[in-house]
């Protein structure tokens, strides 16, 4: 935590008012801290409580504010519940868990836990099973119980009074297990099922989660943003409704996954996209959102590989196609989340053997696939691309041993490319990646088109132009126009209306003919348009509609 504390002024500078932790609390780090032991106390290894609360004043002191990670599906087989529960599972504490007996021998039921094998862990010593969606060490807890409910409550409220902002809550659209837990057909070769099938966004969850909101963050009107995966479109405003919602917004992740194949999402099974398919998505979710909803924008975080190696193509894999999704995101409507190094453009980075990775969804996604008959080559290719210790390598601050992260020895081997990728070495750099997110960010928080950017509607426009991502965000009269040449070449656009001005772009100027507009291979552009009638957010959706 004194880590943290100590780099609050680069954070400030950067322009950020908010950052989310990941889990920081006790834990044996099965899955980097997703298994809480102990909700009440920070783990040593990131200091003692005390250190917890000087970051809360020192962050005050900058108006910057702490979100916490809330894991609340599942607590590690480590806490103290649950290791009352296994010494006896007709035991009271039995309860906060879903503890059934097996059948025939085997599992109470075909389900396959999200990391691989069996959702189920027998209990040494007994006929009785555990349920498990994700680790074996992360045990789901039993929401129908009350008292656990109650437990749930008194934890949150106690890190609210400490003066936490809010929350980001863990898969907590898996709260609801259908009841009696049946087996489904299988989808694999394993014999076993996806347990999204019994599991995921159940018909019943709301009642929990209005109960949740109720009786801890909806009370002091706290920061919340829902990690709510499988959410049908005619349930989206429940989650984020000004009005009503669970949540304050939720994520996008509409377009993270866009290589691979749903429900499951084998890293094996990977597949062609097009940049035309991921505005797609991206606009649907907006539209979805509307004027009422909000959402969490984001293209990197914990559970990703970085962006640059994960939303482009080779040839786009450098300082145009960096900051053309900087602004992509950054302008869009909803609040943006900057996953750290994102800024710097830190990379993916392989390693030669899967004993060298430390997640333990990566090391289940390899032995997946060579059982379904990859070679270890094969399995390892899957492993570089879309490992989540891409995005959990340390941070690149400056280019000393292990990139100034520690004076130990890391977990996890820094990326060998931090000589040259450093916070340090970017900050030196008037034209680095680092230096233009500071400008868009400052675009969006201090300048006189804050209003429009973060209050503004947003209407995509070209939306049949391939490779082209457009939006406009407007505010009465007033309207910007981002436009993002997503390719490895040149794209003419006729605009139709007059430009006021060009507020941001990364390439020389002199591209714009009147109406027309040159843009280069990844150029990323943000322009002022003169005040029309068109601008107003009402007609623009009706072009939209029609457009799509």
């Amino acid at each position: 935590m004194k880590g943290i504390t100590s780099k609050l002024d680069y954070i400030q500078q950067l322009g950020i008012n908010v950052i989310w932790l990941s889990p920081v609390y006790r834990s044996p780090m099965d899955d980097n801290g997703y298994d809480i032991s102990d909700y009440y106390h920070i783990d040593p290894c990131f200091g003692i409580d005390c250190d917890m609360d000087d970051l809360i004043q020192e962050a005050r002191k900058r108006d910057i504010k702490i979100v916490m990670d809330l894991v609340i599906n599942h607590c590690s087989d480590q806490h103290k519940w649950f290791q009352k529960a296994k010494a006896d599972p007709e035991c009271d504490y039995a309860r906060y868990f879903y503890i059934k007996e097996g059948v025939s021998g085997g599992p109470p039921n075909n389900w396959r836990s999200i990391f691989g094998g069996s959702a189920w862990e027998p209990i040494e010593g007994s006929t009785y099973y555990y349920l498990h969606l994700f680790s074996k060490k992360q045990v789901d807890l039993n929401w129908e119980n009350a008292k656990l409910r109650e437990e749930i409550y008194s934890m949150i409220n106690w890190w609210l009074d400490k003066g936490i902002a809010g929350f980001r809550l863990d898969a907590i659209t898996y709260l609801k297990k259908v009841e009696g837990l049946p087996s489904f057909e299988a989808d694999g070769a394993d014999g076993l099922v996806s347990v999204s099938h019994g599991s995921l966004n159940r018909k019943g969850i709301e009642v929990f989660l209005k109960e949740l909101k109720e009786r801890t963050y909806g009370r002091c009107h706290a920061m919340t943003i829902g990690e709510a995966i499988g959410i049908p479109e005619e349930e989206f405003m429940h989650f984020i409704s000004e009005e009503d919602g669970y949540f304050s917004m939720i994520f996008d992740f509409s377009f993270c996954d866009l290589n691979l194949n749903p429900p499951n999402n084998f890293w094996y099974e990977i597949k062609e996209w097009t940049p035309d398919e991921l505005k797609d998505r991206m606009f649907h979710s907006h539209r979805l959102a509307d004027e009422e909803g909000w959402l969490r924008v984001c293209m990197e975080n914990h559970d990703q590989p970085h962006w640059i190696d994960h939303y482009l193509p080779p040839e786009g894999r450098n300082y145009y196609g960096a900051t053309m999704l900087a602004a992509m995101f950054l302008m869009l409507r909803g609040t943006p989340y900057i996953y750290q190094g994102q800024e710097l453009v830190m990379r993916n980075c392989a390693f030669t053997s899967i004993d060298d990775y430390d997640d333990c969804s990566t090391k289940n996604q390899y032995h997946r696939a060579v059982q379904e008959g990859y070679n270890r080559e094969e399995a390892m290719r899957f492993i570089h691309a879309q490992s989540r210790d891409n995005a959990r390598r340390p941070f690149q601050w400056d280019d000393s041993d292990y990139a100034g992260f520690t004076a130990g020895t890391p977990w996890i081997k820094v990326n060998e490319n931090y000589k040259e990728v450093n916070a340090r070495r970017e900050q030196l750099d008037s034209h680095s990646v680092l230096a233009w997110y500071k400008e868009l960010i400052a675009l969006r928080r201090y300048s006189k088109y804050s209003k429009i950017l973060t209050e503004g509607s947003m209407i995509p426009v070209f939306c049949d132009v391939e490779n082209l991502v457009g939006y406009k965000r407007v505010q009465k009269e007033d309207c910007l126009t981002v436009l993002c040449n997503y390719q490895n070449r040149e794209q003419k656009i006729n605009l139709g209306k007059p430009i006021k001005m060009v507020i941001k772009g990364k390439y020389s100027m002199g591209q714009i003919y009147g109406n027309l507009i040159r843009l280069r291979p990844y150029e990323a552009i943000i322009l002022e348009m003169r005040a029309t009638a068109e601008n107003k957010s009402k007609a623009g959706v009706e072009v939209y509609e029609k457009s799509t």
